[in-house]
This record gives C-alpha cells, sequence and structure tokens, in this order.
C-alpha cells in the first residue's frame, strides 16, 4: 500500500488533521474559554504544521528534485489538509465552519498557507544549506566522477 501514489500525500493530509485535531481538542477541553490559551494553542499548532513540513521537505529533498516532491505531494497533501482543518475541524471543536465569520475563515487559510511555506521553505533551505539536497548531492557525483578520469592527451 505504501508504494501507491496517492499514500503519501494522504499520510501528509492526515498527520497534518491530526495535529489540529489534537490541538483542537486540548483547547476545547482544557481551555474551554480561555481565549490566551487558545491563542497559544493555535501558535503551538501552526508552529508544530510548520516543524513537520520542515522535517519533510529535509527528507524529501535528499532523494528527488523539488519538482517530483513539491508540487504533487506538498501541494496535495498541504490542500487537502488545510480543507479538512477548515471544513471538519470545526465539528470537533463543537461549532461550525463558518461560525466564527468569513474573516476568520480566510485567517484560517492565510496563516496555514504562511506556516506551512514558511516552514517547507525552512527545510529546503537548511537541506541546501549542509549539501544534502538532490542538487548537491549531484553535482558532488558529477566534480567526483570528471576528477576520476584521468585527462586526455591532445597530439598534433
Amino acid at each position: 500500500m505504501r508504494q501507491q501514489r496517492w499514500f503519501p500525500i494522504a499520510a501528509l493530509a492526515i498527520g497534518l488533521f491530526a495535529i489540529n485535531a489534537v490541538a483542537r481538542l486540548v483547547t476545547r477541553f482544557a481551555f474551554d474559554d480561555n481565549d490566551a490559551a487558545e491563542t497559544r494553542t493555535t501558535v503551538i499548532m501552526f508552529a508544530l504544521i510548520g516543524v513537520v513540513l520542515a522535517v519533510y521537505a529535509f527528507r524529501a529533498s535528499h532523494r528527488r528534485r523539488p519538482s517530483e516532491w513539491l508540487v504533487p505531494d506538498w501541494a496535495l497533501g498541504v490542500a487537502g489538509a488545510m480543507v479538512l482543518t477548515l471544513l471538519v475541524g470545526p465539528f470537533v471543536s463543537g461549532e461550525q465552519p463558518f461560525a466564527s465569520g468569513s474573516d476568520h475563515f480566510f485567517a484560517q487559510i492565510a496563516l496555514y498557507a504562511a506556516f506551512a511555506g514558511g516552514g517547507t521553505l525552512v527545510g529546503y533551505w537548511v537541506s541546501v544549506a549542509l549539501g544534502h539536497d538532490y542538487r548537491s548531492r549531484s553535482l558532488k557525483a558529477y566534480g567526483e566522477m570528471r576528477q576520476a578520469k584521468p585527462r586526455k592527451i591532445v597530439r598534433r
């Protein structure tokens, strides 16, 4: 089942939604009617989503080019998690998706996109800085191959 094309996308979406669901449940049962604690829990949730995506980008950039993992896997997984978070998540905390108004709904989209994009960029940049990304490893292998070949002598 792990070899299926949809598995990494679904696993990423479900994992990110699980982070949101746990944060909503903690907020609902532990910090009911405490706005400061709810805000802290939300910030921690978004930071954890950013960290998870940073680790995902770091690991995915080792094996494949960004065009192979960023567009299909990352974009669809994050979009699926965002849709689940926005439309199913409020039911976990006992609310309706549009109960807080459209400004709250679009603010969640902006925050989710910002933390997801920021976490992914940080993970990819760390991979590039350490020289573990696909391109750096390819260039290193090319350089070693070029140095291993003896120079051709040109006779005239």
